[in-house]
């Protein structure tokens, strides 16, 4: 495998596309703007699928699925819903090909148009709620907590793999509450598991906040987003919860006789994360020698090299220090190549990540010890046989908890307030990061510095210090403020 890839400080983004194919995590396809994604980068995607799953089911979230396709009628009961999402929409006209008569191949049939056109999913409101209207009719039917695991469509012409993509894997929570108060619950609820699912598992710091009315979801009344901070300086919208109030209940006639006995809306939330995850992992932690990954999220966690190559006895010896890691539930890998030499094996496993390797030759056996290389330092270490399993189990504990403390310092470096519109520009163009500075709460304002600056209002920060003062551009009343970043 050939090591070189683009430097960050040279091309951030060529460096962040050459990873992605360097370390084995996805291909471009046939189609545009759309990626194969490969073994190694679907095995982290369904590391944190299972993790997150668990936490939903945790708090009593079940899981079905609903149909990729949506009459187009159907979009159009939400007025919100539909200026948000008709310009990304793919749309499925006719329902059958057949045999170009002049040998061109295969051609749509003109005579199988649907009634009809169908949307492929860019999101489940519609159908889901239109579901739910037979699935809901007595306040002892809620609350209904549903999740779904799918893929989604929104048409983009500027793709990136990950980050933004035509399809995408994710998961949508839909849930109906009997009160508003249990919505915004429930909402909140969701907010904090992105966090501790981001922090704890991704090792990437994110800050909790609500979306303004400019940059919330097409149809809720309010979004909660958590948000990161990229080693660039941009930053990257890591998961959004909403608050639907009524809209789509009140679009689906979904109503339930509440415990006073009168019918009553139902009150909604839904939520989602995707695929997008791991193009923020790969961003957050990776380094110019490759991916670098957290061990939570790490398909394998430890690789086992012999040195120079296999041979029955180190391969024995090695075989009996992974069986030692799979006790402790360690995912290990032991390489049994003996086409490639150690310095070949050692680079490809630096560029693809994996958190722990161990090298064993035979005066490593003799002198009854192992060589620990951690990949996210790159330190080295000899380590006794007989210790080696709790040594790499509080490895891995360490290195995950470095990450995240390594990230988060450089979040919190890249957190700067600004007290005017000079100081905002300059840290805009030449430092980067988060802004924390004032604004006067109009829509037009935000659109003006958007225009401006190329920022956007991340978030509104929950539970952060409230300060009055004076917007940066229009020196206008400020009641507190807000996060501003250029972003992906």
């Amino acid at each position: 495998m050939a090591k070189e890839i683009t430097p960050r400080s040279e091309d951030y983004s060529q460096w962040y596309l050459d990873i992605v194919q360097k370390a084995r995590l996805a291909d471009n396809s046939p189609v545009r703007g759309c990626m194969v994604i490969k073994p190694h980068g679907f095995g982290i995607w369904e590391r944190m699928r299972d993790a997150l799953d668990a936490m939903f089911k945790e708090t009593g979230h079940v899981n079905a699925y609903f149909p990729l396709f949506i009459p187009k009628s159907f979009l159009s009961k939400e007025a919100a819903h539909v200026e948000g999402f008709a310009k990304e929409c793919a749309v499925v006209t006719h329902y059958r090909l057949k045999n170009d008569p002049n040998g061109g191949g295969v051609i749509v049939d003109p005579e199988a148009k649907l009634e009809e056109e169908l949307i492929v999913r860019p999101t489940s409101e519609t159908i889901i709620w239109n579901t739910y209207r037979d699935w809901i009719q007595s306040y002892r039917d809620l609350p209904l907590l549903i999740n779904q695991w799918a893929n989604v469509v929104r048409w983009e012409m500027r793709t990136r793999p990950f980050l933004r993509t035509a399809e995408f894997l994710w998961q949508e929570g839909h849930t109906a509450h009997a009160s508003r108060e249990e919505a915004v619950e429930e909402t909140l609820m969701i907010l904090d598991i992105y966090a501790r699912f981001a922090e704890e598992w991704m090792a990437m710091p994110v800050i909790k906040g609500v979306k303004t009315a400019n940059e919330r979801f097409a149809g809720a009344d309010d979004t909660y987003c958590i948000e990161a901070l990229m080693q660039d300086g941009k930053a990257l919208q890591a998961g959004t919860s909403h608050y639907l109030g009524q809209n789509f209940a009140k679009a689906f006639d979904v109503q339930f006789l509440n415990r006073e006995n009168q019918q009553e809306y139902v009150y909604a939330t839904s939520w989602g994360v995707s695929t997008r995850l791991i193009g923020g992992m790969i961003m957050t932690h990776s380094d110019d020698d490759g991916l670098v990954l957290p061990p939570k999220l790490a398909p394998i966690q430890v690789v086992i090299v012999p040195i120079p190559k296999p041979s029955p006895e180190l391969m024995e010896a090695a075989e009996k220090i992974a069986g030692q890691l799979r006790a402790k539930g360690v995912r290990v890998k032991v390489d049994n190549d003996d086409q490639n030499r150690p310095g070949f094996k050692f680079a490809e496993y630096e560029m693809i990540g994996i958190p722990v390797r161990l090298g064993l030759g035979q005066r490593d056996i003799a002198a009854n010890q192992v060589e620990v290389a951690r990949r996210d330092t790159k330190e080295k270490s000899n380590v006794p046989l007989d210790t080696i399993a709790d040594h790499v189990a509080t490895l891995l504990d360490d290195i995950q908890q470095n990450l995240f403390e390594r990230a988060r310092n450089y979040r919190d470096e890249h957190i700067t307030k600004a007290d005017t519109w000079a100081e905002f520009v300059d840290i805009l163009e030449n430092k980067g990061g988060f802004v924390y500075a004032h604004w006067d709460g109009t829509s037009e304002t935000e659109v003006a510095i958007k225009e401006q600056t190329k920022a956007t209002i991340r978030c509104i920060p929950l539970g952060w210090d409230e300060e009055p003062g004076a917007c940066i551009l229009t020196g206008k009343p400020s009641e507190k403020r807000v996060l501003f970043a250029k972003a992906y």
